[in-house]
C-alpha cells in the first residue's frame, strides 16, 4: 500500500495499524480497486477505500474503449468525490449512504475513504429481491429524491445517469436506423424538460443497494449522481431486477408505492412542491425513461436481456405518443 494512502487511513480512523487488505472488487475498465481495510486500535474494525487509478488501462469488457468512454469515467470519479465531500452528509437514515472519512487526489490517483457499510449492519447483498425488499429500495429512492428536490447540484453531473444521450454518442452512432433512433433527441429533451427535478442516483440498480437484516437499505456508487427527474432512477431500479413478466404484473403496485413514499417524505420536509402535479408529470415520463435506456442498450449491447417485451412496449407507447403529438 502506498505511504500516502496508509497515512490517510491511520490519520482519519485513529488506528494503530492496518492488519490486512481485502479486494472487494475491481473497478470497471481497469480503473483500480475497491478495497476493505482491516484495522487494529480504531473505533471500527474496517473501512473501505475506493482506490482509483486515473490513468487506468482501457479494458472495457464490451469493447467500448473510446475517448468518450475514458473521459466519462474520469469525470465520474471526480463527481463521486464531490458528492461525498459536499452532499452526502445531507442524507439521513432514510436514505443511508456510507460516511466519508477522507479523500485525497494526485495526478495519477484518487482515493475515497469510506465507512464500511458491512460493519454498520448493511452486510447483505441481494441479486433477486422479493417485492418487500424491492420496496425498501424504492423507499430509499423516495427519501433521496425528497431530500434533494429542486436543489442546485454544483460539481455533479448536470444531467444524471450514465446512459443519457449527450454522454453516449458512440453508442448512438452504433444504433441501426429506427424510429427510436430518430426520436432519441426528442425523448431526451422531454425527460430534461421536467418541471420537477431532484438529484438522481444515476445507477440505482439493485446491486448498488446494501441490505440489513432489519429490512433497511443503504446505497453506494455515486459516480453518476446529478440532476434529473426521479422516475429515471425508479425505472432503472425496476428493470435491474425484475423479469419482463413481473414488470408488467407489478408496475402499478410499485409505482403507487414509490409515489406514496415520496409524498410522505416530502410532507415530512414541509415541501412546497405541488405533489400531485409532480406525480402526474413523472408518471407520464416513466415510459420515456424506459425508452431512453432502451436507446442506450440497443447501441451498447443490442442482445441485452433487458431489451425484452416490457421495454419494447414502453418504447412503442412513447413513439406512438410522439407521433400523436406531432400530428396535432
Amino acid at each position: 500500500m502506498r505511504k500516502e494512502i496508509k497515512s490517510l487511513i491511520l490519520e482519519k480512523t485513529g488506528a494503530d495499524r492496518i492488519t490486512s487488505v481485502e479486494i472487494v472488487q475491481e473497478l470497471w475498465s481497469g480503473f483500480g480497486k475497491l478495497q476493505r481495510i482491516f484495522l487494529d486500535g480504531a473505533a471500527v474494525d474496517s473501512v473501505v477505500v475506493k482506490n482509483i487509478e486515473l490513468k487506468g488501462a482501457r479494458q472495457h469488457p464490451r469493447g467500448w474503449d473510446t475517448a468518450n468512454s475514458y473521459n466519462r469515467k474520469l469525470k465520474s470519479y471526480r463527481v463521486e468525490q464531490e458528492w461525498y465531500a459536499s452532499y452526502s452528509d445531507r442524507c439521513n437514515d432514510k436514505c443511508r449512504v456510507p460516511k466519508l472519512l477522507g479523500h485525497l487526489s494526485s495526478e495519477d490517483r484518487q482515493i475515497i475513504l469510506l465507512e464500511d457499510l458491512d460493519g454498520a449492519g448493511f452486510d447483505l447483498r441481494i441479486n433477486q429481491p422479493n417485492i418487500e425488499e424491492l420496496k425498501q429500495c424504492l423507499r430509499w429512492l423516495s427519501n433521496f429524491h425528497a431530500q434533494f428536490m429542486m436543489q442546485p447540484a454544483e460539481g455533479l453531473w448536470s444531467q444524471g445517469t450514465y446512459w443519457h444521450l449527450n454522454t453516449r454518442p458512440d453508442e448512438y452512432r452504433a444504433m441501426p436506423d429506427s424510429k427510436l433512433k430518430r426520436q432519441a433527441l426528442k425523448i431526451d429533451e422531454t425527460l430534461n424538460s421536467s418541471t420537477y427535478i431532484t438529484f438522481i442516483h444515476g445507477d440505482a440498480k439493485v446491486a448498488n443497494f446494501c441490505f440489513s437484516d432489519t429490512g433497511s437499505v443503504a446505497a453506494v456508487d455515486f459516480q453518476y449522481v446529478g440532476v434529473g427527474c426521479g422516475i429515471k432512477d425508479v425505472a432503472y431500479l425496476i428493470g435491474s431486477c425484475l423479469s419482463e413478466h413481473d414488470c408488467f404484473r407489478l408496475e402499478n403496485e410499485l409505482l403507487s408505492f414509490y409515489f406514496q413514499a415520496l409524498k410522505e417524505a416530502l410532507d415530512a420536509k414541509h415541501s412546497i412542491v405541488e405533489f400531485w402535479e409532480l406525480e402526474k408529470e413523472w408518471r407520464k415520463l416513466y415510459p420515456y425513461a424506459w425508452a431512453d435506456f432502451s436507446r442506450f442498450l440497443i447501441g451498447w449491447s443490442p442482445k441485452h436481456h433487458k431489451l425484452n417485451q416490457y421495454s419494447k412496449k414502453m418504447v412503442e407507447n412513447v413513439l406512438n405518443n410522439l407521433s400523436i403529438l406531432k400530428g396535432r
